[in-house]
C-alpha cells in the first residue's frame, strides 16, 4: 500500500512545510486540486446524482503544475500529482507543456491526474460548452500522449486541429507520465480503463472502493487490457493495521489520507501516521 497526502484539505500557508515533511517521512505522493477559475454562481455534480455544494469563489487557486514544479525543487522523492487538472478546458499544448516541464524538473515524479470537471459554470465562464467536456478531455489526453511520445505530431479532431508540430523536451518518464483519470461516474471509469494508467476516486470506504474496482476490472476486459490493470487511488481513513488490509483486499493501490482535523495539526498528524503505518 502506498500512502499519499492531499493539499485540498490544508491551508495553503502549510503546503510547503507539509510537502517537505511528507517527503522526509516516506509518503509516496502529494496531490494538488485545481480549477482554472471559480465562478460566483456554481453548478455541477461531482458524484452522479448529487449536486456539489458550492465552494467559496474566493478560495485561493494556484496554477497546479507551476506550484508542483516549485515543490519538486524542494523535495527529493515524493511524487507530485494533480487531483485533478482540467486538461480539456485548455488546449492540449498547454497541458502537455506544463506536465512535461514538471516531469523534467522533478526528475520523473509527475502524476497527471485529469478529469472532465464537475463545475459546469467554469466551462461557461471560458466560453466552452460544458456538455462537450468529456469528449474534449478524451481528445486532449490522446493529443498529449502523442506530443509526449512522437517526433512530429499532426492532428485533425473534433475540438483541436493543427498542422505538423514538434514538441521538446519529452518527459523523463517513458512512455509518458502516468495519466490518472478522476471521477466517480461510469464514463470516468470507462475513460480510466480505456485511456488511463490509473483511476483516482473521492472519499471511499473499502467496501465502496471495491465496487468501483470491480467495475474497472470488467471495463479493462472490455478494452483488452486485463494484463495492464490501472492503478487505483482513493481517499480514505486508516486507524489500525487491519484497515490497511481491508484497503488492499478492496484492490486499492494508493490511499490518500488526511491525518489531521485542523491545518495547524497537519505536520504532527503526518508524523504520527508515518510512525504507525510507514516507518514500520
Amino acid at each position: 500500500m502506498r500512502f499519499a497526502m492531499t493539499f485540498g484539505q490544508l491551508n495553503p500557508k502549510y503546503w510547503v512545510e507539509a510537502a517537505l515533511e511528507a517527503d522526509r517521512l516516506g509518503f509516496e505522493s502529494a496531490w494538488l486540486p485545481e480549477h482554472l477559475v471559480l465562478p460566483v454562481q456554481m453548478q455541477g455534480q461531482l458524484v452522479p446524482g448529487q449536486e456539489h455544494p458550492p465552494i467559496p469563489p474566493n478560495t485561493p487557486v494556484f496554477d497546479a503544475p507551476a506550484y508542483l514544479a516549485y515543490l519538486a525543487a524542494r523535495t527529493e522523492q515524493i511524487r507530485l500529482g494533480t487531483f485533478v487538472y482540467l486538461l480539456g478546458i485548455r488546449h492540449p499544448f498547454v497541458g502537455a507543456r506544463a506536465f512535461a516541464t514538471l516531469d523534467v524538473l522533478s526528475g520523473g515524479r509527475a502524476e497527471v491526474g485529469v478529469g472532465a470537471g464537475w463545475l459546469v459554470t467554469e466551462w461557461d465562464a471560458v466560453g466552452l460548452d460544458p456538455s462537450t467536456r468529456g469528449r474534449r478531455l478524451d481528445e486532449a489526453i490522446d493529443v498529449c500522449k502523442r506530443l509526449w511520445t512522437e517526433d512530429v505530431v499532426e492532428h485533425h479532431g473534433e475540438f483541436f486541429d493543427f498542422a505538423p508540430v514538434m514538441f521538446e523536451p519529452k518527459p523523463v518518464q517513458r512512455p509518458h507520465p502516468p495519466i490518472v483519470v478522476g471521477g466517480e461516474s461510469e464514463r470516468a471509469l470507462r475513460r480510466a480503463a480505456e485511456r488511463g494508467d490509473g483511476w483516482i476516486g473521492m472519499s471511499h470506504t473499502p467496501q465502496s472502493a471495491a465496487v468501483q474496482v470491480a467495475r474497472l476490472r470488467q471495463l479493462e476486459d472490455d478494452y483488452g487490457r486485463a494484463d495492464r490493470p490501472v492503478t487505483v487511488t482513493v481517499m480514505g481513513q486508516v486507524t489500525a493495521p487491519a484497515d490497511v488490509e481491508q484497503w488492499e483486499e478492496a484492490g486499492v493501490d494508493r490511499l490518500i489520507v488526511v491525518p489531521w482535523r485542523r491545518s495547524s495539526e497537519a505536520i504532527d498528524g503526518l508524523r504520527r501516521f508515518a510512525e504507525r503505518f510507514i516507518e514500520h
